[in-house]
Order: structure tokens, then sequence, then C-alpha cells
């Protein structure tokens, strides 16, 4: 009987550790999969730095697994080109990874997630395909139109040919005008000094008038030579006389 009483206390015991650990490996199988890469934890969006497109994909795992995330542009349902592969661990808070790419409106992307060993743990695509914006980030930018402050360039001026210019030596009519003197000068000029010489007497302008256009002095002048001529022909013939008289 008091061996048949131990086994079967034994038994209960036994029972008992055998839940214990089953609950235990529940709970921890449980944890696990909580803690372990889900593809759920993983988003993606397009945005726009600056002028160009970027695709964000955020990873928001606790466990930190490493992960690698590859974008592809799709075409009709199909991979057109790979925009590139980076790889990322992620956070409670989350980690985001950008990818440049230079969208065009409305175009459509696959996001494809491979965590673990040989993606044992995530190796599928985000639920749905990431569809971008209608709008580009490149918008047009307007031609620059001239302000009103804006002061439009003057046109050079032509530089005439030699043939048009006037001769630099050869004075204009304006100054030629002003360089010659006026009629009222020239005129005036010996009217002035006239008016201010004294005027001669009535006898001398007589005197002036008939000697200087006449003989008068040539006639004079043979005149006196008969008069020397005389004089010495009277003076020859009186010594003479004298002489004849003494004899």
């Amino acid at each position: 009987m008091a061996i048949l009483s131990i086994s079967r206390r034994t038994a209960r015991t036994v029972r008992i550790i055998g839940v214990a650990s089953a609950s235990a490996a529940l709970a921890l199988g449980a944890a696990g999969n909580a803690l372990a890469c889900n593809i759920k934890e993983f988003s993606a969006e397009a945005k726009c730095d600056g002028d160009k497109g970027v695709i964000l994909v955020t990873d928001k795992d606790p466990s930190r697994t490493e992960a690698v995330v590859s974008v592809f542009l799709q075409n009709n349902g199909a991979d057109d080109r790979e925009v590139g592969e980076l790889t990322v661990k992620g956070s409670r808070e989350g980690t985001t990874i950008t990818f440049a790419e230079d969208w065009q409106p409305y175009a459509t992307y696959r996001i494809h997630v491979k965590a673990g060993k040989d993606g044992k743990l995530v190796n599928e695509d985000i639920k749905s395909n990431l569809t971008v914006p209608a709008t580009a980030c490149k918008t047009e930018k307007p031609s620059e139109e001239p302000t009103d402050s804006t002061t439009p360039s003057q046109p050079e001026t032509a530089t005439p040919a030699p043939s048009e210019s006037a001769p630099e030596s050869e004075e204009s009519p304006s100054q030629e005008a002003s360089s010659a003197p006026s009629a009222s000068e020239s005129t005036t000029a010996p009217a002035g000094t006239e008016a201010n010489a004294p005027s001669p007497a009535v006898g001398d302008s007589n005197l002036a008038e008939t000697g200087a256009d006449s003989n008068t002095g040539m006639i004079a002048g043979i005149a006196a030579a008969l008069v020397v001529v005389g004089g010495g022909a009277v003076f020859f013939g009186m010594r003479r006389r004298g002489a004849n008289s003494n004899r």
C-alpha cells in the first residue's frame, strides 16, 4: 500500500511539472513570435527632398533584426527596373532608410523585405504597392521677365564715318562769323579817326591842293638857278669893267 501511494504522488508531481513546462513553452513561443521580425513592421512613402523625389522605408522592429529592403519600379504590373537595395536594423521608435528616386506622378513601386538567415523570418513584399503623389517634385520655373525698375540697355551709338565728319581744321560758320569783324566796327573806326584829327585851315587846304599836284616846285628851282646865273654874270661883268678902268 505504501508503494502504491508513493507512485500516485510521483505521477501527480510529474503531471504538474509537465503542464508547467508546456505552459512555459507556449509562453516563450508566444513571446518569441511577438519579438520576431514581421512584414507588418515595415512601411513606405514617397516624398520630396527639395526638387528631388525620394522613397522612404521605415522599419519598426523592436528586435532590431537586420533586414534587406529592395525597391522596384512597376510597369503594367511587372518590375520595370530596380531602384536600389539597402540594409536596415529596425527599432521600437522606427528606423528609416531613404532611396533617391526622381519619381513621376502616379508611379507605382514594389517594396520587398528579406530578414533572417536566408529570409526565414521575412521574405515578402509590403502588402500593398506604393503609389506616389500626383504632383512631381520638380516644377517648371517661370521665365524671368524684366521688372519696371529694370532699366533697358541703351543702344550703342554708331560712330560716324570719317567721310561724314567735318574736317577739324575747318571752322564752323558760327566761328567764322564770330571771328570776322562786324561791318559796323570796320566802317566806324576810320570815321572816328577823322573826327578826332584837327581840321586844316582854309588856306592850308588850298595850298596843299595846288602844290601837291602841280609843277610849282620845279619852276621855283629853275628860277632860282637863273637868278644865281644872272648874279654871277653881273658880278664878273662889274669886275672886268673895274679892271679896264684902272688901265
